[in-house]
């Protein structure tokens, strides 16, 4: 039986990933269109214990603290267990996976800490890691949402807010986040991802414009 098909959706802290992932979890079963969707980190499992430390500040405030090879690694073991338990025989049956959030995650975040001279060899450490030496399927698309740091402070700012909840080691460090906006950008262009534009002629695009072009590439994907 043939693999299945795996689509990343994948963005900055506030960069409006997670609402876009709702959206188009409930357009898809809206066509009945079948599809399983994950979410990493799963911070509510023990093979995130590594990732809540590490963005708890235990073992240090700032995410240079540790490095990009190290921490990398402590969200690869969460995406190995959750595809060794969870959806690895859905996907080995030829089954649909929708992720928010994967391997291209480090690639954004983790390559944020690399000097841009050694990012392209960080990237292909990261896809001969996971995809090879670990055997994680590798994604058929990534699409990218791209966002400015502004909108990406005030959003996360709101979250927050309205959660009542308290920012982890990466979300309080702006400097780190303009970072990481950076080096998505390369990443989007290394990888080849699927770049959905924050802005149209010089105006923020509405969410459901978005949206649209987002569930027109992974029809394009499926079909």
């Amino acid at each position: 039986m043939a693999k299945g098909k795996l689509i990343v959706l994948e963005g900055i802290d506030g960069s409006g990933k997670s609402t876009q992932y709702r959206l188009l979890c409930e357009r898809m079963k809206k066509d009945n269109i079948e599809y399983n969707h994950i979410v990493f980190p799963r911070y509510d499992k023990e093979s995130s214990a590594l990732i809540r430390m590490y963005l708890g500040g235990e073992f240090g405030t700032h995410p240079d603290d540790v490095n990009a090879y190290a921490s990398s690694v402590f969200y690869m073991v969460d995406r190995f267990a959750s595809y060794r338990t969870d959806w690895g025989k859905i996907y080995d049956g030829g089954g649909l996976i929708i992720s928010d959030r994967y391997t291209t995650s480090n690639a954004v975040h983790q390559g944020s800490k690399v000097p841009d001279g050694e990012l392209p060899a960080f990237f292909d450490w990261l896809g001969d890691m996971e995809y090879g030496k670990m055997g994680l399927p590798k994604p058929d698309t990534v699409i990218y949402l791209d966002c400015d740091i502004e909108t990406s402070r005030r959003r996360m700012t709101q979250r927050q807010i309205s959660t009542d909840t308290h920012a982890d080691i990466h979300e309080k460090d702006f400097e780190y986040l303009a970072k990481c906006l950076r080096t998505a950008k390369m990443a989007a262009q290394h990888y080849g991802w699927k770049v959905v534009p924050h802005m149209k002629n010089g105006v923020e695009r509405s969410v459901e414009e978005k949206n649209d072009e987002i569930y027109e590439l992974v029809r394009s994907i499926i079909e």
